[in-house]
C-alpha cells in the first residue's frame, strides 16, 4: 500500500506538470520564457534537486520501494603538481587514475570537446559547472545524480578541469 505522503508527492508533481505544460499550449510568451531559461541560461537542475531533496526526503518519489545502494567508490582528489591549461587547469595524477567527483550534482554533458578530448560535465549543487576532460573512460550517463567522491571515469595520467559559473570562467584554486 502507499503511504499518505508518497501519494501526495506524486500528486503535486502531477499538478505542477500538468499546469506547465498548460500554460505552455496557452502562452506564447511563458513558452518563449521558459525554453530560454531551461535551454539558454544556466538553469541548475541540481540545486532544484537538492531542494526536491530537503523537502521531500528523496530525488525520487518511490524511492522507499527501491533497494538502497552504497557507493563502493568513494575518493578524494589527489594529484602530484597542477598547470594552467587553456581555460583551466591539468592536473598531474597517477597512471589509470580514478576519477572522484568535487562535489554533488548532475551530469549535463559527456562527449568529446575540441582540445580537451573526453569530457564529462557536471552541474554542482553550488551553481558550478565542472569539466572533467581528458578522460580514459567515463562510467557515468548523462542525467545521472552523483555526491561527492563518486567515480566518474579514469584518466591516463592528466586530468584536465575547468570551472565555470554564470557562463564565465573562474579560477579553479578555490576549488581543488
Amino acid at each position: 500500500m502507499i503511504k499518505k505522503s508518497t501519494a501526495v508527492k506524486f500528486l503535486i508533481l502531477v499538478i505542477l506538470t500538468t499546469f506547465t505544460i498548460i500554460l505552455l499550449k496557452l502562452n506564447p510568451e511563458f513558452k518563449i520564457n521558459f525554453y530560454k531559461y531551461i535551454y539558454e541560461d544556466s538553469f541548475s537542475f541540481a540545486q532544484i534537486n537538492n531542494w526536491y531533496q530537503d523537502r521531500f526526503g528523496s530525488s525520487l518519489p518511490f524511492s522507499n520501494y527501491f533497494e538502497e545502494v552504497t557507493p563502493v567508490f568513494n575518493e578524494q582528489l589527489k594529484y602530484s603538481e597542477a598547470s594552467i591549461y587553456k581555460d583551466g587547469v591539468s592536473l598531474k595524477v597517477g597512471y589509470d587514475y580514478l576519477v572522484p567527483a568535487l562535489d554533488s550534482g548532475i551530469v549535463i554533458f559527456i562527449g568529446e570537446k575540441e582540445g580537451y578530448g573526453k569530457t564529462v560535465i557536471i552541474q554542482q549543487e553550488n551553481g558550478i559547472d565542472v569539466w572533467y576532460s581528458n578522460l580514459k573512460e567515463v562510467n557515468l550517463q548523462l542525467y545521472d545524480y552523483i555526491k561527492d567522491g563518486n567515480l566518474i571515469g579514469s584518466v591516463d595520467e592528466n586530468l584536465y578541469l575547468i570551472f565555470i559559473k554564470n557562463g564565465e570562467v573562474i579560477d579553479y584554486q578555490e576549488y581543488i
